[in-house]
């Protein structure tokens, strides 16, 4: 393998300029950064795109966006929550009108059963995965869905090992169980949804033979799951990027959330769904405002009464259409339209499917500048980088996680250098635009956020320290709301429970990428244990679990390749190739093979994955690409 740049691993700790495209960085002032920022943002107003930062606080968020809008006159804004659960906030917005998952981690301990689907939480996500084992402990019984037999897997009741692709016939033919067997909550159908009628017409013909054949799933532990969930008095749905990083990721969420409706397995204590969040403010992110169609508090931006209240207290007119997301501003790139972008703590470059056509695009912008703690494979393309203070350890504010619960964050350590904070920076480049903006410290952003966000009006930072940690909504200062969403479908009055939930009438739709005998392997991709996303963070340390990126595959097909573990192969997709030694995983079944994007710098694994992205939610099909494996010769393993 192609050996690490170390560099990239070094915190930033000094702005970084070039003279052109072709020269190298060199150290700046920060007067010479913002002024050159300044004058490369003033250039591109009309054509301009701000990406915000996941990992970085609410009070972050916040202002980005409200740079984006009030400084830049645009709503193209948008964060990482698009590569991964940008369907899910879709999914459930459509069904309930928020886009939060409906129950808290807590309840997780507290249920009977808790179906993990399209998740390896115990790899992923493993704060949540403690709380489902002290509720496997306390006798809750878990079913894992997932093409892999993974780890989270062999803590499960049952495994369905289901073929990449094939969630939609899968919930569909457990709902035709569901009602076939009487098991389905037709109170809570008549009373809480609409579209029942439709939904079961549109399963009718997903038989558990048919669902087997399609899914790969044998028709009795199909049937066996469908009538565990509807049995249980509480249960817990939980995905992750499994059901949404496909062409319809918000259509597979719609026939999870089906399953909630058709058995009342939402809006109680113990029942609900749960997407769960891989960064520590995915969530936060969009709640406030980092996203291209909602203000913050998930306020509509085509709502006249929203975008009213916002433009007296920021003293601007906000556009009154949604702005371009993340899939749709690299679009723009390749067509021209989109000239600047500033990015604050993503890595594009890396994390976007197709990642060699990211990269060009990219590099083709007339001005991008990157506000980040390491210099990353997008911040190399740059031509201002801008050194930030980490989200953790080095930053005042709150952060959000999975269950809505907003925490405080606090500054431990000074930061490295001239690194300030994001915030700061924002600040002081608005001013440089014409805005002034009087922020004294987070807390100010916050108090603003909270005056014009009803979700989070009763979130006081005295009263986040004193609770540690509120979930949303908290509309009153003096008041906790239940930690679970949706009660009102459960309540007696008509008027009380307001809108009614709606079936979601999704079709199955094949991966885009189809194998055959060219490219007859299915890649599928994922996170692990000791590794974080595209590796800056957890690049530069040693792990006693894995070094470096492997292509894993099950037993059965390294014998069918003649391949070993450690020996280096070459990987191919219809978009590009890369080198990666084998890994033997027992987890997999023939025709399966999965690999990360943990490790970059070795092997660029999204050269593989292919750009099909969600219609509605804008997010790619990073789990589900067509690949071969070829042998090398002999002479050029290890050149």
């Amino acid at each position: 393998m192609r050996k690490r740049d170390p560099k990239i691993y070094r915190r930033l700790t000094r702005p970084l300029v070039r003279d052109s495209r072709d020269e190298p960085f060199r150290p700046a002032t920060w007067d010479e950064a913002l002024s050159r920022t300044a004058a490369g943002l003033r250039a591109a107003r009309g054509a301009f795109g701000l990406f915000s930062c996941a990992r970085a606080t609410n009070e972050m968020n916040y202002v980005a966006q409200k740079f984006a809008r009030v400084v830049m006159g645009t709503n193209n804004v948008d964060s990482c929550n698009r590569t991964c659960h940008a369907p899910s906030v879709a999914g459930l917005s459509a069904a309930f009108g928020s886009g939060g998952g409906t129950s808290s981690y807590a309840e997780v301990e507290e249920t009977d059963l808790v179906v993990m689907w399209g998740s390896n939480a115990r790899f992923a996500h493993p704060i949540f995965f403690q709380h489902v084992l002290r509720g496997i402990r306390n006798g809750a019984r878990m079913y894992a869905v997932d093409p892999r037999r993974t780890s989270t897997a062999e803590w499960a009741e049952g495994w369905l090992g289901l073929n990449v692709g094939t969630d939609i016939p899968m919930a569909h033919a457990i709902g035709r169980e569901i009602i076939r067997a009487g098991l389905a909550n037709h109170a809570f159908i008549r009373r809480a949804t609409t579209g029942f009628e439709e939904y079961r017409r549109l399963v009718e013909p997903w038989t558990l033979s048919l669902a087997e054949k399609v899914t790969g799933v044998p028709a009795s532990a199909i049937r066996e799951l469908a009538h565990a969930y509807a049995r249980a008095e509480r249960a817990q749905l939980c995905w992750t990027l499994g059901i949404t990083e496909h062409h319809n990721g918000t259509d597979n969420v719609r026939a999870l959330i089906n399953l909630s409706l058709l058995t009342g397995h939402v809006g109680r204590h113990g029942s609900g769904l749960q997407p769960l969040r891989g960064q520590n403010n995915v969530q936060g992110g969009g709640d406030m405002g980092a996203i291209p169609n909602r203000l913050p508090g998930f306020q509509d931006i085509l709502d006249p009464d929203a975008r009213t209240k916002f433009e007296s207290a920021w003293d601007t007119v906000i556009e009154p259409h949604y702005g371009l997301n993340l899939t749709e501003m690299f679009e723009a790139m390749e067509e021209g339209t989109l000239k600047a972008v500033y990015c604050i703590g993503e890595n594009p470059a890396q994390s976007e499917a197709d990642s060699e056509q990211a990269v060009r695009r990219l590099g083709a912008l007339d001005f991008l500048v990157v506000q980040d703690i390491f210099l990353t494979r997008t911040a190399e393309l740059a031509d201002v980088v801008l050194p930030a203070t980490a989200g953790w350890a080095e930053t005042e504010g709150t952060t959000t996680n999975s269950e809505r619960r907003v925490q405080r964050v606090r500054a431990a350590v000074t930061p490295p250098g001239e690194a300030r904070e994001d915030i700061d920076i924002l600040r002081d480049l608005a001013a440089r635009l014409g805005h002034e903006w009087k922020y004294t410290g987070s807390e100010a952003v916050w108090d603003e956020l909270r005056s014009l966000s009803p979700d989070h009006y009763g979130m006081t930072y005295a009263r986040l320290e004193e609770e540690q940690g509120i979930q949303w909504p908290c509309p009153d200062p003096h008041r906790l709301e239940p930690t679970y969403l949706h009660g009102r479908l459960w309540a007696d009055d008509p008027a009380e429970r307001g809108r009614r939930a709606p079936f979601g009438l999704v079709r199955h739709d094949p991966p885009v990428d189809l194998t055959d005998e060219t490219y007859p392997i299915r890649l599928t991709t994922g996170r692990r244990l000791d590794s974080y996303n595209t590796g800056v963070q957890s690049g530069g340390f040693a792990s006693p679990l894995r070094r470096g990126e492997y292509v894993e595959l099950c037993p059965e097909d390294a014998e069918r390749y003649g391949v070993v573990v450690g020996e280096e192969v070459q990987v191919s997709s219809r978009r590009g190739s890369v080198r990666a030694p084998v890994w033997i995983d027992t987890a997999l079944r023939p025709g399966l093979a999965f690999m990360t994007m943990h490790f970059p710098d070795d092997v660029d694994t999204n050269r593989l994955t292919i750009e099909a992205n969600c219609p509605i939610a804008g997010t790619a099909e990073f789990k589900a690409s067509a690949i071969r494996i070829d042998r090398l010769p002999v002479a050029t393993v290890g050149s």
